[in-house]
């Protein structure tokens, strides 16, 4: 993209970091992470530095020398109109919407509700049970891969991937959700066309050094992310 090398502020276990670093390995962008911790010292992202640069103080920050862009799929479009191969989007504008509106689907839908900060905030300031907090995160992550399944399923545009047979959009924001369904101990069985699609995802370069036991700041890979999924 430039001389400089980027950089991006992430979490290991952030799913819209996870999502920016499967964007930046498929497009064969060369990047530093910059790790901020979510939880230690009360959670690097609510530091005045880190406050400075992102105000809404969440993950990820992405910084080309350039400019500053935060929020994970206005990223990876930056991405896209900048360095447009190989394409994470398709061709015509119908499918193109197609693609952004399964994207949104987990980006807007299902991930935001069951954001760290959210499930916090159930805790601490509503007095929700941690029996309570994880009823809650499991039901709309279930919610939203039952319809993704339905939808991925039965359409003709499915392929090896969510959209056909290269790696998208699509795949970038499905995989990380699965890792937290995954991690939560969710039952995939009864998406079987989404782990069929993750497995595919598993198998390439650019997933696998994005997950979470590849990041410099991992923690240690959780038991639940099954052989397959890695």
């Amino acid at each position: 993209m430039n001389a400089i090398k980027p950089k991006l502020y992430s979490f290991w276990r952030s799913s819209a970091a996870f999502r920016v670093r499967i964007a930046l390995n498929l497009k064969g962008i060369d990047y530093e992470v910059i790790p901020v911790h979510l939880n230690k010292n009360g959670g690097d992202q609510l530091s005045e530095a880190y406050t400075n640069k992102n105000p809404n103080r969440l993950v990820p920050l992405f910084d080309d020398g350039k400019t500053h862009i935060h929020q994970s799929l206005a990223i990876i479009e930056y991405l896209e109109e900048m360095q447009p191969n190989p394409s994470l989007l398709p061709i015509s504008p119908i499918d193109r919407a197609w693609v952004r509106a399964l994207a949104l689907d987990i980006a807007s839908d299902i991930h935001p509700i069951d954001n760290l900060r959210v499930l916090r905030y159930l805790i601490k300031q509503l007095g929700i049970s941690v029996e309570a907090k994880d009823t809650w995160y499991q039901h709309w992550i279930t919610v939203g891969l039952a319809s993704l399944e339905k939808r991925l399923s039965s359409d003709r545009r499915v392929g090896r991937f969510a959209y056909g047979d290269q790696p998208g959009l699509v795949d970038i924001c499905l995989v990380p959700q699965l890792f937290n369904a995954l991690a939560s101990k969710i039952d995939l069985s009864p998406y079987p066309t989404l782990v069929r699609i993750l497995n595919e995802c598993m198998g390439l370069p650019a997933f696998i050094s994005a997950s979470w036991e590849k990041q410099i700041d991992a923690e240690g890979l959780n038991p639940a992310i099954p052989p397959q999924a890695k």
